[in-house]
C-alpha cells in the first residue's frame, strides 16, 4: 500500500496514549498463541460439493504455502492430513457442543484427549500442529442461549489442557465486531454493556491469566454494506485516500487510511474502557476476514470478484509485508494476525447468495480469482504479476459483443471448441461467458500484443484470471493449482473423503454487525460531520 498518512502522530503523541490510559498496555496483537511475527493465514469450511480429499488438501496447501489455517471443528481426519501439509490449525468446538463442555469439566478433558492430545501432545507425530482452539463462533449473536455455558467451556479446556501439559495450547472464542457499540470514530468505541459484566470482563480476565488472543470476526465489506454510502469503498478495500479524505477521529487527531485499522483500534478503546485485564496483555487475533467475488446484483452490488481481489490482495500486504500496525498501535510488534474467510467458495452454504463466494478457490482447487500476493515468500503463490486476460467488457452492448465473438471464432481462427454444447466452458450459456473465453484465446494467440483486446470496444483487458470450475482459459496459472487425474486442463472433482463433516455455520454476527453504526451516523455522528472532521463524511 506504499506509505500511509499517520495524521502527524508522534512518538510524544503515543506516549501520552499510553500514560492517559492503559489501552496501549493491556491489548496487543497476535497471531495464534499471542507472539511471533504478524501472519495471513485462511479458514477451511467444508460445506462444499466435491472438496479435495484430506490428502489432496495436505498437498494444495504445501503447494499454495499456507502455513496457517483455521479449522471450523477437530476433525481427525483432516487433522491426520494436515500433520504433513506443514501448516499449524486452529482448531474449532461447534456451536452445538458447547453445553456438553461448559456443564462438564469431565467431558472438556475427554475431549482434549480424544481431539487433541494425538495431533498436539509431545509424543504426537507433529506436536505443533495445534495452535489455538477456538470454542464456538460469533455465539452472542448465532447462539445466544449458550452464552452462559460458554466461558464454563473455555475455562474448563484451558484445565484439561494444563492437566495434559498442553497450556501453551490457548483457548478462546471467536466473537462478532457487533458487540463493539459506536465504533466510528474508534476512540468512542465500547462494548455491548448487557455483556461486559456478565461475560466480557470474566472473559478478558481470563484470557489474561491464559496469555491467550481474544478472537474476533472483523469484515469491512459489511460495514460498507451497511453503511449508506458513509463508508468510501476506497477506503474499505485498502485504497489509498487524498490526506481530505481520509478519515480522522475528532477525538485523537489520529487519520485512518482503512477501516480494517478503524475497527481494530475500536476494538483497543473497547477493551480499554473495561479495564478488566489487571494491566495483563491480551492480544487481538482476528479470526476471520474477507470479501465475497459473487453476489445479488441488487442487493450486493459490491460484491464482485474485482473488489475480493483487491481487498485480499491489499490485507496480504497490509499484515504480512507493510506491517504498520494501526494509528493507535503503530509498528510491526502490533499488528494482528489474520486469517482470510475462506479457502474455498461453500456453495452448500445458505443464505444471501454472496454467503457461498468468499472463497479464494472452488472447491476442486480452481482459483476463484489470482491474487497480487508480492513479497510473501510464495504464500497462495498465485502471484499475477505480467499475467494479463481479455474478456467481454462490462458495459458493450451484447450485439457488439456477439459480433465480436462471431469474428474471433471465425475469421480471427480462435479455437472455440470449448465453448460448444457439452464442453467445459459451454456453461454458463451466456453471450459474455462464451465471448471473454473467445477473446481471450485470440488475446492470447497473438502474444497479449497491443490492439488485441480491442474488439471494436467490446473487450478489456483483466488481471483477474476468468478460469472457473473445469473451464481453463489459455495463459491461467492453474496447472500448479489443480489436482490432476490424467493430462492437461484437467480439473475434475475428486470425491472428498472429509464428506459428512460439514459445519453449518450461523453469520448473524457478520450481517448485522454494522446496523448500529447506521444509528451512530445519524446521532452522534452529526456532530463530527459538522465539525468536518472528514471520518467518513
Amino acid at each position: 500500500m506504499g506509505t500511509r498518512s499517520r495524521g502527524g502522530r508522534s512518538s510524544r503523541l503515543l506516549l501520552l496514549l499510553c500514560l492517559h490510559s492503559s489501552l496501549l498496555c493491556s491489548v496487543s496483537a497476535a497471531g495464534g498463541g499471542g507472539s511471533g511475527a504478524p501472519y495471513v493465514g485462511v479458514t477451511i469450511g467444508t460445506a462444499v460439493t466435491n472438496l479435495l480429499s484430506p490428502s489432496d488438501l495436505a498437498e494444495f496447501l504445501r503447494a499454495e504455502r499456507i502455513t496457517h489455517v483455521r479449522l471450523y471443528d477437530a476433525d481427525p481426519r483432516l487433522l491426520t492430513a494436515l500433520a504433513s501439509s506443514g501448516a499449524t490449525a486452529i482448531v474449532g468446538v461447534p456451536n452445538d457442543e458447547l453445553l456438553a463442555l461448559g456443564s462438564s469439566p469431565a467431558t472438556a478433558s475427554a475431549w482434549v484427549t480424544r481431539r487433541v492430545l494425538p495431533f498436539a501432545a509431545p509424543t504426537s507425530k507433529n506436536p505443533g500442529l495445534i495452535s489455538a482452539i477456538a470454542v464456538g463462533d460469533e455465539v452472542p449473536t448465532a447462539l445466544p442461549s449458550a452464552l452462559p455455558v460458554l466461558l464454563p467451556a473455555i475455562q474448563s479446556l484451558a484445565a484439561a489442557l494444563a492437566a495434559a501439559n498442553l497450556s501453551s495450547i490457548p483457548v478462546s472464542t471467536p466473537l462478532p465486531f457487533s458487540i463493539v457499540l459506536d465504533p466510528f470514530p474508534p476512540s468512542q468505541a465500547h462494548f455491548n454493556q448487557s455483556l461486559a459484566k456478565s461475560f466480557l470482563v470474566p472473559l478478558l480476565a481470563h484470557l489474561a491469566n491464559t496469555s491467550a488472543p481474544l478472537m474476533l470476526n472483523l469484515y469491512p465489506y459489511y460495514a460498507l454494506m451497511q453503511s449508506a454510502g458513509v463508508v468510501p469503498v476506497d477506503n474499505a478495500m485498502f485504497k489509498p485516500l487524498p490526506p481530505s479524505l481520509e478519515m480522522v477521529d475528532p477525538n485523537t487527531l489520529l487519520h485512518y487510511t482503512n477501516v480494517f485499522d478503524a475497527m481494530l483500534d475500536a476494538v483497543y478503546v473497547a477493551v480499554r474502557n473495561l479495564n478488566a485485564t489487571a494491566g495483563g496483555a491480551v492480544p487481538v487475533l482476528v479470526t476471520e476476514t474477507g470479501w465475497p467475488s459473487y453476489g445479488d446484483r441488487k442487493q450486493e452490488p459490491y460484491a464482485s470478484r474485482d473488489n475480493a481481489n483487491t481487498y485480499n490482495s491489499n490485507l496480504i500486504k497490509h499484515v504480512a509485508t507493510d506491517k504498520p500496525g494501526t494509528p493507535m498501535r503503530p509498528g510491526a510488534q502490533a499488528q494482528a494476525s489474520v486469517y482470510i474467510y475462506e479457502l474455498f467458495n461453500e456453495d452448500l452454504r445458505p443464505g444471501p447468495v454472496s454467503e457461498a463466494n468468499f472463497g479464494l478457490f472452488h472447491g476442486n482447487g480452481t482459483p476463484v480469482y489470482l491474487l497480487h500476493a508480492n513479497g510473501t515468500d510464495g504464500f497462495l503463490g498465485n502471484d499475477t504479476t505480467d499475467r494479463t486476460f481479455c474478456i467481454a467488457a462490462d458495459d458493450a452492448d451484447e450485439k457488439a459483443v456477439q459480433a465480436a465473438m462471431d469474428w474471433a471464432c471465425g475469421p480471427g481462427r480462435s479455437d472455440c471448441t470449448a465453448i460448444q454444447p457439452g464442453e467445459g466452458c459451454f456453461q454458463p450459456n451466456d453471450v459474455r461467458s462464451h465471448a471473454s473465453f473467445a477473446f481471450n484465446t485470440y488475446y492470447q494467440s497473438q502474444g497479449k500484443a497491443g490492439g488485441s483486446c480491442y474488439f471494436q470496444g467490446a473487450g478489456m483487458v483483466t488481471t483477474t484470471d476468468p478460469s472457473h470450475d473445469s473451464c481453463i482459459f489459455l495463459g491461467s496459472k492453474l496447472d500448479s493449482n489443480v489436482t490432476k487425474s490424467d493430462g492437461a486442463n484437467s480439473t475434475t472433482p475428486q470425491t472428498s473423503d472429509a464428506k459428512g463433516s460439514a459445519i453449518w455455520r450461523l453469520r448473524t454476527g457478520r450481517e448485522n454487525g454494522f446496523c448500529l453504526i447506521l444509528r451512530l451516523l445519524l446521532s452522534g455522528m452529526v456532530a463530527v460531520i459538522i465539525t468536518n472532521s472528514n471520518f467518513w463524511t
